[in-house]
């Protein structure tokens, strides 16, 4: 798939776990388990500004587009 979730290198940087942020920003560890593997089809932008509020981030830092 050409987009690629960078969320677990942005965990790690802010050495957070996956249940605290998705606490913090209200989704369920299931569904933030899907975000963070790649399959989620479908981002809502107040997720991802709950996600770059909560991990003081950009999201060109949690999502990257590659051609291969």
């Amino acid at each position: 798939m050409p987009i690629i979730v960078n969320l677990d290198v942005m965990l790690a940087k802010r050495k957070m776990k996956s249940k605290e942020l998705a606490e913090i920003i209200g989704i369920t560890t299931a569904n933030l388990s899907i975000l963070k593997s790649g399959k989620a089809k479908a981002v809502r932008f107040s997720t991802l500004e709950a996600i770059c509020e909560a991990l003081d981030c950009q999201p060109s830092d949690i999502l990257e587009y590659s051609k291969s």
